[in-house]
């Protein structure tokens, strides 16, 4: 669905919040919840459609008549298509996901070919006149074994694949007029995590190793090949990631637009906080209560600010609950994705305060138009915050949508 009162500015939600690996399950899966969120926040407009889909999903789709299928339902629903999901390669459901959701990094030619896949996809079943992005992950795990020169060897393949994956992106606007790009999406303790070293990864490492691609391989000029660079590979905000960083929203958009880099899709999230307070008592209270947010599908990393202004890192939730009651611990912030309308459970709060204080810059300081709601935890959430799932996400869109009202 289109906001912001401008035409061009368009909202969704992610459907990786859906269980289904493979297409026939998946399409199972919104062609139950899609029309009934339609007919509640879009009855007499189009509606956005945020598709997240599995390398085996995607390849499903190309090779069968199922691509066909789902344009027909689109259009007969009154549903487009403008943005996928494709971070999670595997499965995301029903599983242990951890540090697998990151497999295979961008160093693997399976992560480039599944992202070819899904830019095929995209080509055919955008609508004309909009851009379409694809969100994937941020290159690599920063705990994954490697030493320096694998790295370095992982950086190189990695700015590679990326400049490949903008070539065929620039071939499909020659030939078609649409607009695609590869929305990367910085995330706590992968290579890429915050703004800083987002700067850093275009600046040192996609930008000079990707125009040399493109120049020696399709003979471009310099020039030429970093436009299609910046054009085709932006970034993907995820303001629970940020937030979760301690990054002000002002300041990391302000450091990634003076860098030229572009923001594709913003991923409308909130993650947990725990403002830790003075006593053993406090620091064991809110022990107790994140002990409901401990559960085994997950990475649920966790920031802390120490009272010294420096961050301390813990890779999952388990890991950072025994250091709980460090006097110089501050606050916690956890990668645990809960819902955007929620503010305050019990001891905790949400950092739904990121999304507030970041849609304006947002809006005003990047040309950034796809904005997707992104809560997937309703599965492993706490019993107290798991609710009709069909009301979650109405609630949710109707919270955000009130923010600009």
């Amino acid at each position: 669905m289109q906001f912001n009162g401008n035409g061009k500015t368009h909202l969704t939600y992610c459907s990786n919040i859906h269980p289904g690996e493979s297409w026939g399950d998946h399409f199972e899966q919104i062609k139950r919840y899609l029309p009934e969120l339609k007919q509640r926040l879009s009855p007499d407009e189009p509606f956005g459609v945020g598709l997240r889909l599995s390398a085996a999903a995607a390849r499903d789709l190309l090779e069968n008549t199922g691509i066909e299928e789902l344009n027909r339902w689109l259009e007969a629903e009154g549903l487009y298509l403008f943005t996928i999901n494709g971070f999670p390669y595997g499965s995301f459901h029903h599983s242990k996901v951890k540090d697998n959701v990151y497999a295979p990094d961008w160093g693997s030619e399976q992560r480039l070919s599944y992202t070819l896949d899904l830019v095929k996809i995209l080509a055919v079943l955008l609508p004309d006149g909009i851009d379409g992005g694809i969100s994937t992950s941020p290159v690599s795990y920063k705990y994954w074994d490697k030493d320096d020169k694998a790295e370095v060897e992982l950086i190189g393949t990695a700015c590679r694949q990326l400049a490949e994956v903008a070539y065929q992106m620039g071939v499909i606007q020659k030939e078609s007029g649409k607009e695609l790009h590869l929305d990367i999406e910085p995330e706590p303790d992968c290579l890429i995590e915050n703004s800083a070293e987002t700067v850093r990864f275009f600046r040192d490492y996609l930008r000079p190793k990707g125009i040399e691609h493109l120049v020696e391989h399709y003979g471009f000029d310099r020039d030429t090949a970093e436009e299609l660079l910046k054009n085709h590979i932006r970034v993907c905000y995820d303001t629970c990631h940020f937030a979760v960083e301690f990054e002000e929203p002002v300041d990391a958009i302000r450091r990634l637009t003076e860098a030229g880099i572009r923001i594709g899709k913003v991923q409308i999230s909130a993650a947990l906080k725990a403002e830790l307070g003075s006593s053993e008592e406090e620091r064991l209270a809110f022990r107790d209560q994140l002990q409901e947010y401990v559960e085994s599908t997950y990475l649920h990393q966790v920031v802390e600010r120490r009272k010294d202004g420096s961050l301390r890192q813990y890779r999952d939730l388990p890991d950072a609950l025994p250091h709980i009651t460090d006097p110089d611990a501050e606050e916690w912030r956890i990668h645990f994705h809960v819902p955007i309308f929620t503010g305050q459970m019990g001891r905790l709060h949400s950092t739904r305060d990121h999304i507030v204080s970041g849609m304006k810059p947002l809006l005003e300081n990047s040309d950034c138009r796809h904005f997707e709601i992104e809560t997937y935890t309703w599965e492993v959430l706490p019993d107290s915050l798991k609710v009709d799932m069909v009301d979650s996400i109405e609630r949710e869109f109707r919270w955000f949508l009130q923010l600009g009202s």
